[in-house]
């Protein structure tokens, strides 16, 4: 995290379009989502969400995180897991420049009028905070037609992580570069690497990754649950 980093410009919100649920929209053999898997197919997770430790932690956060992901029209495991990457799940986290809590927000942040969350040291302001602050990138930065869900996803935590301003210059470089200035995996990303190193690129790569787990289990726990509902039913 740097200077810039959560910012807020002074500017007022567009309206976002309606959330799908998932950040991926096709998993076709030819799709975007394959494009972005094969990217962090090369790199392992730092950590890992599923371990039981992990898990216990995640239990007493569900009703937070589906409360302000609901609200914030974000699938809220998408905000799980970029609050993984950013305490791992830790509340009691605070960095060396001042971000504070569970989604490692800068209290000047939490207090600026985009966002206008007070007392972020309590657990339920800074989820709140992080995911309003989410929820204002994306509406103001990244909320065109131009974008696909997941690169909507991918450039909101860069802003997120790096400043909405570094990651503006990160798409004009990859445009010049020949690279598509909308889309975040095997296009900006590399222009990223050039402008800020590799914490972005490395930021948002883990985020998915962590989304990725998070949602594969859930989706494994309802098949799970229909398949028990289904015998139940049948034998009675």
């Amino acid at each position: 995290m740097d200077s810039e980093r959560q910012q807020p410009a002074t500017e007022p919100n567009k309206p976002a379009p309606a959330g799908t649920g998932s950040i991926w929209r096709n998993t076709g053999s030819g799709s975007r989502h394959n494009e972005g898997c094969s990217y962090y197919k090369n790199t392992k997770l730092i950590k890992n969400p599923l371990a039981e430790s992990e898990r216990r932690k995640l239990e007493h956060l569900v009703e937070l995180f589906e409360r302000y992901g609901d609200r914030y029209d974000f699938d809220w495991l998408a905000i799980v897991a970029q609050a993984y990457q950013e305490s791992g799940l830790n509340h009691s986290a605070k960095s060396h420049v001042g971000a504070v809590g569970i989604m490692q927000l800068l209290p000047t942040t939490a207090k600026d009028s985009n966002v206008g969350i007070p007392d972020i040291w309590v657990l339920e302001n800074n989820v709140h905070a992080g995911t309003k602050y989410m929820a204002f990138l994306r509406d103001r930065y990244f909320s065109g037609p131009e974008f696909e869900e997941e690169d909507r996803f991918a450039f909101t935590w860069a802003a997120y992580n790096a400043g909405p301003g570094r990651v503006r210059t990160m798409r004009r470089k990859a445009k010049k570069m020949g690279l598509d200035p909308n889309r975040w995996f095997g296009h900006v990303e590399h222009a990223a690497r050039a402008v800020v190193g590799r914490e972005t690129v490395q930021y948002v790569g883990n985020i998915f990754k962590y989304y990725i787990t998070y949602k594969t289990i859930g989706e494994v726990k309802k098949t799970r649950e229909r398949t028990r509902k289904a015998l139940s039913e049948g034998g009675g």
